[in-house]
């Protein structure tokens, strides 16, 4: 008799912040030993790993830089080999940085890291699993992006343009790999209150969202369950905003 394999889902940038909601909302909700990836912060994955446990959920800490191709595909491969039994059913894509700024007084560099944390992140780590989701005719792919990526935000141009991409990408690649049942999502936050919102102006900004307060990271974490789920069978190349009214 074949041997069922353990299944496991992928959650990049698990360590803080959505990521961490994320982790912890997919330990309650669904069957799933966590990779939870992180590059440089152990001991805010720790925390995860163990909150994680905390909830009922299994998961192991998978270290690399999701821009860095080789060391995503070196770490992936030897995880595979170490865990022959085991199998990546879900990858939440959710790593990303900022680095905001007028446009005029952007660096390269600037540019250059936030286009290759999201966008090429999100190459380097699909890339490197979707043969395999193929072969095994099941998968979710769920990638974070952002308001900015669909209405644009002045200071982030280079954040508009990755997550922009990633939709684009999305939306392609759903189509490709339909046929095998494996769906491709996109999940668009607006303000959502996490340490990388925390120096913005929470009283101010308010005031253009219909609900009128930022979002919780957990709100987040609830629709990305959902998406990883038997549920969204028949959900495939969409964008579900999740931004309080701000882009209806």
């Amino acid at each position: 008799m074949k041997k069922e394999k353990t299944k496991y889902a992928l959650i990049t940038g698990g360590s803080r912040g959505i990521g961490r909601a994320i982790c912890l909302q997919l330990a309650k909700d669904l069957d799933y030993r966590l990779l939870i990836n992180y590059q440089g912060n152990k001991q805010a994955a720790e925390e995860t790993l163990e909150m994680v446990s905390e909830s009922g959920g299994t998961g192991e800490l998978l270290q690399f830089d999701v821009t860095d191709a080789e060391s995503v595909k070196s770490t992936l491969e030897n995880w595979h080999e170490t865990n022959e039994d085991g199998i990546i059913e879900v990858l939440v894509n959710n790593a990303g940085i900022t680095k905001d700024g007028m446009f005029m007084w952007m660096t390269q560099e600037d540019w250059s890291s936030v286009i290759n944390t999201s966008l090429n992140g999100f190459f380097n780590v699909t890339n490197a699993l979707i043969q395999k989701l193929l072969v095994n005719k099941y998968g979710r792919i769920i990638n974070m992006v952002s308001v900015s990526g669909l209405k644009g935000t002045p200071g982030q141009t280079n954040y508009s343009a990755a997550k922009s991409a990633v939709i684009g990408a999305t939306k392609a690649l759903a189509q490709e790999v339909a046929k095998r049942n494996v769906t491709v999502n996109a999940v668009a936050p607006g303000f959502i209150a996490t340490d990388m919102t925390a120096e913005l102006d929470e009283s101010e900004l308010k005031k253009m969202i219909p609900l009128n307060r930022f979002g919780k990271a957990e709100e987040v974490a609830h629709v990305v369950s959902f998406l990883a789920s038997d549920k969204a069978s028949y959900i495939t190349g969409e964008v579900i905003n999740i931004n309080g009214g701000i882009y209806s």
